[in-house]
Order: C-alpha cells, then structure tokens, then sequence
C-alpha cells in the first residue's frame, strides 16, 4: 500500500524531472517534464482524497459501535458506569421500625 500512496507518485515526478534534464532543458522537455510533474501530484492527490473518505467512514463505524454499547449497557464505553442504586428494604425482613417521637409512648 505505501507504494501505491508515496512511491508511485514520486517515481512518476521523478520521470518528469528526468525527462526535463534529458531533453537540455528544451521548451518541449520543459512543457513534457511539468506534464508529467503535474500526473504525479494527481496521482498524490487522488490518494490522499480517498484517505479522507475512508477515514470518514471509520469514524461512522467507531460511532455506531460506542452507540451500541451505550443501548446495551446504558453508558457510554469511555464513561465510567454510574454507580448501582440503594438496595430498598423490603418490609419485614429485619426492618426495625423507629418510633418518632423519640422512642417514648404517649399515654
């Protein structure tokens, strides 16, 4: 992949450059030469367009994964999960019940 994205297009303006210096520097190795320059930034520029989108549809993928997540666990993943309610005490099971007015009945 590295060749496709910086060694072709480098090797293609390296042949405009070459080409420039093979002709003398000629008006027609000139014109050729920044042709040919010119096809190697394309080729560069294509690649890293399409690096962009690609990149952009990962961020989709990482997104709708985290949402995921978040649907099933009910947080997001780089959250912490929020901490478990008080347990409620279920009546008559151990629950002593406190008077209030202070432990002391009126008569």
């Amino acid at each position: 992949m590295q060749a496709v994205r910086h060694w072709l297009p480098a090797a293609i303006c390296a042949g405009g450059v070459l080409l420039i210096v093979v002709t003398g520097g000629s008006t027609e190795g000139w014109e050729g030469g920044f042709l040919v320059i010119s096809a190697g930034l394309s080729v560069w520029m294509l690649n890293v367009f399409y690096r962009l989108s690609v990149r952009g549809d990962r961020e989709r993928d990482v997104e709708d994964e985290a949402r995921a997540f978040y649907d099933e666990h009910g947080h997001w993943p780089d959250e912490p999960p929020p901490p478990a309610p008080p347990a409620r005490p279920v009546p008559g099971q151990g629950t002593a019940r406190v008077p209030r007015h202070g432990g002391r009945r009126r008569r």
